[in-house]
């Protein structure tokens, strides 16, 4: 049983510490909603996800009330919408993303994921018509958000996928140019993407789920860095069982607050992700825990190995709160919505090929990050398909969420506000990969996928 006692010693970690709940996010299965009628799936659609959230922020803002504990943002994730547009008579599909915009509004959520196709193996028809409207469906929506899995460990690497997500990212730039390149923020490409994940703009509503779940993203890198800094310069062993304690007391806050929202919902308990997502906030910051173990500062010497350390204890401690840790759990690095990365990465002291190399590590990839605006699409596919290659030879998680920043430079930089925060616009390599890209096909699985 929960003992709410456990909650109380987190108070301080609130009020000084930035310790919050990211999200609590509403997953929808949209299964019954297909038709071949775009009138008919749209209309099944808003009803279902008004009929289901119409209680969701209500109660997410009376807990946050009754418990103190701040809930920063509610969400919506859905059935990857690709399955529906594979029953629809029509090539359009766009009205997928403007249902899905307006339900959010209607019920109030922050955002709203699922705009989804799963394309590891292969395209569909409905993937395909998908995937080639994400440019404008991003432009003409604000809270919808879109991803695509290319791969998994098991399935190898769909590198005409990756060829075609250079593309349309490039294409989400040019049409939010007026924006800083807006839409790119919205778009996430994975490999071995979870089906239970809080966080946008990766989350989607898996089909192996519940008709309908409740999943709470707990966010405290503040609370980390704090707790490294009392320990002072004691060994690694210690240091690695002072964050485990500290990410079991985050997690316990966590499952109290998806107990009593999908038992309040009649909702099924879906997973805790103990992710620790930065803000550009000061004192909010991944870089900052890292910097506390000893580096002057992240991507010096050493900064691998630091977010080894704390991503594997994040788990174990948060595993050992609650029977159902799941989604991504661990740290994330985002360079615009970590004030510790920016900094970093605007004196050239964190760098793409180490931010990369971070992502062998750590619990996504390469996030919200800019490069400049004339980077060919053929070049934001190679980079993809470095980082996918990590996830799917190490057969974890990896993700990138890159922003050609259009009419942008190197020294020049991005800035939304918000959580989304700024990001100076990085270096690339500027040999070409065009050829490499263009070879298609897939690249097959790792031999260690075999385990039948």
């Amino acid at each position: 049983m929960l003992n709410t006692f456990d909650i109380l010693e987190t108070i301080k970690m609130i009020e000084e510490e930035h310790l919050d709940i990211r999200t609590v996010t509403m997953g929808i299965s949209l299964r019954d909603c297909m038709s071949d009628s775009l009138v008919r799936a749209t209309q099944r659609i808003y009803d279902k996800i008004c009929r289901s959230a119409e209680r969701l922020v209500p109660t997410a803002e009376s807990i946050e009330r009754e418990y103190g504990i701040p809930i920063v943002n509610k969400r919506i994730s859905v059935t990857p919408v690709s399955l529906l547009c594979d029953a629809v008579e029509t090539d359009y599909v766009g009205a997928f993303a403007h249902t899905l915009e307006r339900a959010a509004k209607t019920v109030g959520v922050n955002y709203v994921g699922g705009y989804s196709a799963l394309v590891h193996k292969g395209f569909t028809k409905g993937d395909r018509r998908l995937i080639l409207s994400i440019p404008e469906a991003l432009t003409e929506t604000d809270c919808v958000c879109a991803s695509i899995n290319v791969a998994t460990t098991r399935a190898g690497i769909n590198m005409d996928a990756v060829a075609l997500c250079g593309e349309i990212i490039k294409r989400a730039s040019e049409l939010t140019a007026d924006r800083e390149s807006v839409a790119c923020s919205k778009i996430v490409v994975f490999a071995n993407a979870p089906e239970d994940n809080p966080f946008m703009a990766g989350a989607f509503h898996g089909v192996g789920e519940a008709e309908c779940a409740i999943n709470v993203g707990v966010s405290g890198p503040g609370v980390v860095a704090a707790a490294v800094k009392r320990a002072g310069d004691c060994s690694f062993t210690e240091l690695a069982e002072t964050i485990k304690r500290t990410a079991f007391k985050i997690t316990r806050m966590g499952q109290l607050v998806a107990a009593e929202a999908s038992s309040r919902l009649g909702a099924e308990f879906g997973i805790v992700d103990l992710s620790l997502a930065p803000t550009p906030a000061v004192g909010d910051s991944v870089a900052d825990v890292l910097e506390s173990m000893g580096l002057e500062t992240v991507g010096t010497h050493g900064t691998t190995a630091a977010l080894a350390l704390l991503n594997d204890a994040v788990k174990k401690g948060g595993v050992m709160a609650s029977n159902h840790v799941g989604g991504l759990s661990g740290a994330f690095i985002p360079v615009s919505e970590d004030a510790g990365m920016i900094t970093a990465a605007r004196s050239g002291a964190l760098t793409l090929d180490k931010l990369e190399a971070m992502t062998a590590v750590c619990s996504v990839g390469l996030d919200m990050f800019a490069v400049p605006g004339d980077t060919p699409a053929s070049t934001i596919s190679a980079i993809i398909a470095d980082e996918i290659s990590i996830g799917v030879i190490n057969n974890k998680t990896t993700a990138v969420r890159i922003i050609p920043a259009a009419g942008k430079t190197v020294g020049d930089e991005v800035s939304y506000g918000g959580l989304f925060g700024s990001a100076p616009v990085m270096p690339v390599h500027t040999g070409s990969s065009e050829r490499f890209v263009a070879r298609g096909g897939r690249i097959p699985a790792p031999i260690h996928s075999q385990k039948n």
